[in-house]
Formats: C-alpha cells, structure tokens, sequence
C-alpha cells in the first residue's frame, strides 16, 4: 500500500466483497482532522478536474465531517449559511470585484476580508 487515505466507511465492505482483504485501521482524532482536509482537497481536485455533479457532493460529504468534527451539525452549518448569505448575499449574481474606484490615485481594497 502507497499511502493512507481516508475513505468512506462502508468502502471496506465494498472491498470484501471483491474477495480482497482491505488493510485498515481508525485513525485517532488529531490523524482523522488532518485526513479529512487532505479528503477536501483530493475531492475538490476531483470536481475541477471534472465539473462532475458526484464529485461536488463528495466534496459535500467531506465538509459535512469536518462540520461534524468540529461539533456542528448539519442544521447549523445550514444556518451558518444563510446567515451569512442574508448578510452578503450569495454567488448567482456572478459579481466579480477588482477593488474599488480610485481615490487618491490608486484603488483600494476596503472593508472585506477572506471571508467574503
């Protein structure tokens, strides 16, 4: 085996019933965070690689694990959400901002941050 990954819990079953014998383990908590964010990664990679709906809702599924190992379930993410797209709106209108008019002579960038 190359390297450890995590996977989905019923993917060992899937295995067995191959007639192969998968090699696992449970990962302890500080390994299941670090796997879990290399897991977004791959499936993000996936989805922009692809554009394929089924990528996008692994992408889903590890987010809601990562919700879930953070304590919040998905209810409150949901609300988290709106929330936030009540107060900024979402992405349908596809605005694409490149700063603000010049003043003074130069554009600026005020007011957001990464979290837009």
């Amino acid at each position: 085996m190359s390297q450890a990954k995590l996977v989905r819990d019923k993917i060992p079953q899937i295995i067995r019933d191959t007639g192969a014998e998968p090699v696992t383990r449970v990962a302890d908590v500080e390994e299941y965070r670090k796997l879990l964010r290399a897991k977004l990664v791959e499936e993000v990679e996936e989805f922009l690689s692809s554009d394929d709906p089924n990528e996008l809702a692994d992408v889903l599924e590890v987010l809601l694990a990562l919700a879930g190992d953070l304590g919040v379930d998905q209810d409150h993410l949901e609300k988290l959400r709106t929330a936030k797209a009540v107060q900024r709106g979402g992405f349908a209108d596809r605005i694409v901002w490149s700063g603000n008019a010049p003043t003074g002579g130069h554009a600026t960038y005020v007011g957001l941050t990464s979290s837009a």
